[in-house]
């Protein structure tokens, strides 16, 4: 098959550039996890210590603030944009419906479940936090940074 070498190298360098993206995202998110986490364990120890729903909105909303300039301005920074304004939109609606699904594991397990330690609080966190992380990765390369690189700078690109 004539074409079949090039389309296999074609296909190692959008692999390869789907690779570094997945690295840089879990960079950055971790970062904001870290952010995210630890506001809201302070907000919950403090100021809003029977609320934790408002202390989930408030530290995932810092959170996503980091996570648009890295994933502006690094993760996604090859990629074609659209206009700063329509990208800032659909960022942050896909990381509003992320918040939703957090504070939502948050609220059915403190409110529904009846689960109201500081332990419980943080496990459905993190419940929250992996399913809209997964919820973000395939949003962002769908919707907010969906335009086709600028180029594969992959050692399979083809020249």
């Amino acid at each position: 098959m004539p074409g079949a070498p090039a389309l296999l190298d074609r296909l190692r360098g959008t692999v390869g550039v789907l690779y570094r993206e997945l690295i840089k995202f879990g960079v950055v998110g971790g970062v904001a996890f870290i952010i995210d986490v630890g506001l809201f364990n302070l907000l919950r120890h403090t100021a809003l210590e029977d609320k934790p729903s408002t202390a989930k909105v408030i530290s995932a909303g810092v959170a996503t603030l980091v996570a648009w300039i890295g994933n502006r301005m690094w993760t996604f920074r090859r990629r074609r944009n659209r206009p700063v304004h329509h990208e800032a939109l659909l960022f942050f609606v896909t990381n509003g419906v992320a918040l939703l699904i957090g504070v939502g594991v948050i609220a059915f397990s403190h409110y529904v479940l009846d689960l109201k330690s500081l332990s419980a609080d943080n496990v459905a966190n993190l419940i929250g936090i992996a399913l809209g992380t997964l919820f973000r990765f395939w949003a962002y390369r769908t919707f907010v940074f969906s335009r086709e690189p600028l180029e594969d700078t992959s050692p399979l690109a083809e020249r």
